[in-house]
């Protein structure tokens, strides 16, 4: 019985420790609150175009429902395109046309797409940093998730990532290879 006040405390200590912890780790501004979802999934979409080997690039799925899917290029392309599109809206610039189809970037070859992948996630970062209390509900027009607000707007283009990363991640498993997630994190397929 003498050993239940101190489980007590000890518990009580271990809860406030915690919540103490997690309240220095919450986001202080809209732009980190968004922010570290997108920094979430751009590094899951660039973990796996990065774990697929170049010469399955051109993958698409044949068996079953995927009649005119795009290929594993194509998916990486659309997302790079698609980054670009909503945060070009969030600033008020024109977004590239058909990203639908990948946009009008040249990239081909894996290293290329990675390349503007990155670039995307780099200027999505930089863009979402400049949303703030002041201009979050402002209003965005466009093809790409408009009208919208430009809080509404990064949340649409983070989903989209998340989105994206579950198509191609059934890609990677249709080519044996598991997900840098899954092994990172020790998770045994079944």
């Amino acid at each position: 019985m003498r050993r239940f006040p101190l489980l007590v405390l000890l518990s009580m200590t271990l809860v406030f420790t915690s919540t103490v912890a997690q309240e220095n780790d919450v986001p202080k501004n809209i732009a980190d609150s968004v922010g570290g979802a997108l920094r979430y999934t751009e590094g899951q979409f660039l973990g796996v175009a990065e774990a697929m080997p170049e010469n399955k690039y051109a993958f698409v799925p044949t068996s079953g429902n995927f009649k005119g899917v795009r290929s594993f290029a194509e998916q990486v392309k659309h997302v790079a395109c698609a980054n670009i599109a909503f945060f070009n809206e969030i600033e008020g610039k024109t977004p590239p046309e058909h990203c639908e189809k990948g946009g009008p970037s040249d990239a081909k070859t894996k290293a290329e797409l990675v390349k503007y992948l990155r670039d995307s996630f780099d200027y999505g970062n930089r863009v979402l940093g400049t949303i703030n209390a002041q201009n979050a509900l402002q209003r965005v027009n466009g093809p790409y998730a408009g009208p919208n607000s430009r809080l509404g707007m990064a949340v649409a283009a983070v989903w989209h990532v998340a989105d994206h990363y579950g198509q191609i991640v059934e890609y990677l498993r249709m080519n044996g290879i598991d997900p840098p997630t899954t092994v990172q994190s020790g998770l045994a397929v079944r």
